[in-house]
């Protein structure tokens, strides 16, 4: 997703960052240590997302490996939605398991996935889901305009990244800790799903 928010930002938009977990979990090394592994993650992810351009990164610190689509959770997604009142959400799509070409969905992504659905629709926008939120908090419902979903199998737009090609490849670049395949394998379109087309 990095090249298409790139682009977005280039042409104007702000963007805003929330990483559900901080990657505490995820190493080959079982001697690792887990805070100093997130420390490192969340560096990371902090400096990809400033050569992106997002204007802030939110960690909610969730555990590694066991995310789940509960009601903390999504108190916690929708309270940044009222907060920040995106006119568009973007996140993973929770159908793929495993993908056509053998990648196996990572069970965060899914559960992130699911949960930010749940966020959006109806919980961001219903005065009654976490009341609270709108009575101790100020913060007052919020109807997100467009829902996209990423690395899914079922694809309805595609969006030209060319210009932001080598900002995506740095972003990249800079997950040194969990790279898995060459930054050149980039590819220069990113497709979504827009579930509000």
């Amino acid at each position: 997703m990095a090249g298409t928010v790139a682009r977005w930002v280039a042409e104007g938009t702000v963007a805003q960052l929330v990483c559900c977990t901080s990657g505490d979990a995820r190493s080959d090394d079982a001697s690792a240590e887990p805070l100093e592994l997130a420390a490192a993650r969340e560096r990371e992810q902090r400096e990809a997302a400033a050569l992106v351009g997002y204007a802030a990164v939110t960690f909610l610190h969730q555990p590694e490996g066991a995310l789940a689509n509960d009601l903390a959770l999504r108190e916690q997604l929708v309270r940044l939605i009222r907060s920040l009142r995106p006119d568009a959400v973007a996140s993973h799509d929770p159908r793929v398991l495993v993908s056509e070409d053998g990648y196996v969905n990572h069970v965060d992504h899914r559960a992130c996935g699911a949960a930010a659905i749940d966020a959006v629709e109806p919980a961001a926008r219903n005065a009654m889901a976490f009341p609270g939120l709108a009575r101790a908090e100020g913060l007052a419902p919020h109807t997100v305009g467009r829902l996209y979903l990423f690395w899914s199998e079922r694809p309805d737009i595609t969006v030209a990244i060319g210009d932001q090609l080598e900002t995506k490849r740095r972003a990249l670049a800079a997950h040194a800790s969990q790279a898995q395949r060459p930054v050149n394998e980039v590819t220069e379109a990113f497709a979504l799903i827009d579930l509000q087309r």
